[in-house]
């Protein structure tokens, strides 16, 4: 039998649940408050005064606690470095998509053993600020072999692992585009198929037509794999609403969105992942967060790291952002990194702290989960637990 442990003397706790908290906040808060934890799950939540007897105690000294972030937009089987790009930008160059290509090149030379080494230190840096579900992607291949490869590393360190050789039109086929669309929906996808759960495309000028992205997608459904869609993010295009069409679990970015746009996201199931590390990163237009949650679409913010266009593996810094920049309240920009991620990846299992919820805390230095908008840049995260087990 597991031993079970409680954290308690919790100033505030963000549960997720709105069944347990008070006030109307979608958070369900309970101030003054404690958690048990039971082997790899959430078994109690309440005040601290009417916490059960455990084998375990931990004292969280009036610091808030909330759940593990879901980080559910990423790019980390990657080599080489853009900094030159990024500088450049930052001294007046546009950002266009075609800087994956400098990526491509430096992932395909890479070794096993140097993608690896690569994935695991992002994953403890995210760790280490609070992400305790991550997706990433492949993408920085584009080759049958390349891509494969991407997605074994991958699938070893999570579950959400996304077949995106659809990133752009690979460089070996800039003359054929037609051709490589049907490697990435033929043999491309047979390699890949068994290593991910996922089909992502970037839905973009410069990159792949809403004909294409519905013939990718729909070929990966096929065989098995779940929709996911870069849509919208450099301009105004088909990808959001194909996106809802297809049921694909998130459209990513979402920065350029018609009235039909978030018309159809509210309509529909799927999640608007907000990316605000890449605007923040290419000075690009801000995501309106505020205009997607009055129309009741759901939202989840994500950091999108990557080394072109969003080198951050920090929600919080994404949290703060959203708040600033986006029109979120902390509220909402918490709960959109935590049960938005969550919805994202269509998982009920993680993202609240609920009974039978996975337990995944993160402990902040801070009495409340505001101070992630309060104190940007302060690193607040004190204390992590992942599957019961404190890791941080």
């Amino acid at each position: 039998m597991s031993s079970s442990t409680v954290i308690t003397n919790i100033a505030t706790l963000v549960t997720n649940d709105t069944s347990l908290g008070r006030g109307g906040s979608p958070l369900g808060l309970i101030q003054d408050a404690a958690v048990v934890i039971e082997g790899d799950r959430v078994a109690w939540t309440g005040e601290a005064s009417k916490a059960p007897a455990t084998d375990n105690r931990v004292d969280a000294g009036g610091r808030a606690v909330l759940p593990g972030f879901v980080d559910s937009h990423s790019h980390l089987v990657f080599a080489g470095d853009r900094t030159q790009e990024f500088n450049a930008r930052m001294s007046g160059r546009s950002y266009s998509a075609g800087g994956i290509r400098t990526t491509v090149a430096a992932t395909r030379a890479a070794s096993d053993a140097d993608l690896e080494a690569g994935l695991t230190r992002y994953l403890a840096e995210a760790l280490r600020q609070g992400t305790t579900t991550f997706e990433t992607k492949s993408g920085y291949g584009l080759t049958v072999e390349d891509e494969a490869r991407a997605l074994r590393i991958a699938a070893r360190h999570t579950d959400e692992v996304t077949y995106l050789g659809a990133h752009v039109v690979s460089p070996d086929y800039a003359d054929d585009p037609a051709a490589y669309v049907a490697l990435v929906t033929g043999e491309m996808l047979d390699a890949c198929a068994p290593h991910a759960r996922w089909i992502d495309v970037f839905c973009e000028e410069g990159a792949f037509d809403g004909d294409q992205a519905r013939a990718i997608l729909t070929a990966g459904k096929a065989k098995g794999l779940h929709p996911r869609i870069h849509a919208n993010q450099l301009s105004y295009g088909p990808g959001v609403r194909l996106a809802v069409e297809l049921d694909a679990a998130s459209a990513d970015h979402c920065t350029h969105l018609t009235d039909a746009d978030v018309d159809a996201l509210a309509s529909g199931d799927t999640v608007a992942t907000l990316l605000p590390g890449a605007e923040f990163s290419t000075r690009a237009q801000w995501p309106d967060a505020r205009r997607l949650l009055d129309a009741g679409v759901t939202v989840a913010l994500s950091t999108d790291c990557n080394p072109g266009s969003s080198f951050t593996s920090s929600v919080p810094f994404c949290v703060a952002l959203a708040v600033r920049d986006m029109g979120m309240t902390p509220d909402e920009a918490v709960w959109s990194a935590t049960a938005g991620g969550a919805a994202a990846l269509r998982r009920t299992d993680i993202g609240r702290l609920a009974p039978g919820a996975r337990a995944d805390l993160t402990l902040l230095d801070a009495p409340s989960h505001v101070h992630l908008a309060y104190r940007p840049g302060v690193p607040l995260v004190s204390g992590v637990w992942r599957s019961g087990v404190r890791v941080v």
